[in-house]
Order: structure tokens, then sequence, then C-alpha cells
């Protein structure tokens, strides 16, 4: 069994760039769950499928398969064989993988390939439900989190970057909008693990985050081995 560590925070929280970071630093295998999810909203999306009928989603479960590979330390996710891990970043794809993600046969679907990672390799992963669900016996679970101006600030420079044409007030709009789905869906809801540490980088640069995740991983791993 490998040494787990679960991130969990809701969407904009800078967990997939922290956590990504977090695990070269470490030397640990770095999985975006929620690219897991967002690949499976990609498929619904390109095939007009409604995301809110959970029936319609699960059926097409069989035709999808959704894989990670690792290149030169890279995580890359792979639909049906193609490479989507540019596709997957896409802002209208982040309202359909809220959305499939509170159906129970997509989350069981992607259950056991986060389980099988875990187990294999020292690994940081990051979602909404890792140390609540996912990986509960996780050796560090910390909820990271920033007000939801600070998010959809950082989400619309990011959009920015990418060359996509995107409206501040839009992106906040959709960042309550997730937060409100995320916390209230019936089945595994976002919410900190009791044992979490929770840290909120809304006045924190990128190198604070990240140096205040480093210092409570190591505190809490070494906390463990003394025990």
């Amino acid at each position: 069994m490998g040494i787990n560590i679960a991130i969990d925070g809701p969407s904009g929280a800078g967990k997939s760039t922290l956590a990504r970071k977090l695990a070269e630093k470490l030397g640990y295998i770095y999985v975006d769950t929620g690219a897991l999810y967002r690949t499976i909203g990609l498929y619904v999306l390109r095939n007009k499928i409604d995301p809110k009928e959970p029936d319609a989603v699960a059926a097409a479960l069989p035709k999808i398969d959704v894989s990670l590979r690792f290149i030169n330390g890279e995580q890359h996710v792979y639909l049906n064989g193609e490479d989507v891990s540019a596709d997957i970043r896409l802002h209208e794809v982040s309202q359909y993988a809220s959305l499939v993600s509170a159906i129970p046969a997509v989350r069981q679907y992607l259950f056991d390939t986060q389980r099988k990672m875990a187990k294999e390799h020292d690994v940081i992963m990051d979602g909404r439900d890792i140390g609540t669900v996912v990986l509960p016996m996780a050796d560090v679970k910390i909820f990271l989190t920033a007000s939801a101006e600070v998010r959809a600030r950082r989400r619309y420079n990011e959009l920015l970057e990418r060359g996509q044409n995107v409206v501040y007030e839009k992106i906040l709009e959709d960042v309550n909008l997730r937060d409100e789905q995320d916390m209230n869906r019936s089945v595994a809801p976002l919410k900190p693990a009791q044992d979490s540490v929770i840290v909120d980088t809304s006045d924190c640069s990128f190198d604070e985050s990240l140096a205040i995740l480093y210092k409570t991983v190591k505190e809490r791993l070494n906390n463990k081995n003394e025990c």
C-alpha cells in the first residue's frame, strides 16, 4: 500500500496545479480525479446526452473507456484512445462534469480506477470526495479552499491564458452554481473530512500555498510515523 494524500476542495481552489507541484516535490504520482469526471462530461457533451438524465448517462458508460497515462511525469487523460487532456479543460465541460459526477453509476465506474492507483503507488489525489469516500484511510487529508470571488478570478485568468473568450461575472456565477451543486448532491457531497486540515489560500500566492501544503504533509506524515 502506497502513501496516500487526499486533497479535496471546491472548483477553482487551485487543487490540480498545487497538487501536481506538490507531487513533483515529494516524488509521488499525481492523480487528478476531476479530469476523469471531466472526461465523462466531455463524452456526454459531444454525444448530446442530457447530463441531468442519470439513466441515459449510465447507459452510455459501457461505450466509454477512460484511462490515465503518465508521459514524462505529466498526466494525460484518454477517452476511447484519444488524448483529451486539453479538451476537458474547456469551460463548457465544467458544468457537465459537475452534473455527471452526481450520478452513482458514474462514481462507481471511476471508483475502482482511483483506488487501484492509490494501492499501487505513493499518490496525491485531488477531487471533492477523496478524503471522505475514495480514500477514507488516506495518510494525510487536506481541504483546500478560497473565496468564490478569488476562485472565479483565478479561473478567469487561466481561461484567458488559454485563449478562451470568457467574462468574469459569468465565471463567478458558474463557480457559485457548481459549489451549490457539489455541496448539495445526494451522492458524496463536497465537504471536509472530519480529520482533514483546512487550508484557505484566498490571501496566498501560489508559492505560499505550496509551502503551506508541503509543510502540512511533512508534519502529518512525521506525526503518523511517530505514533
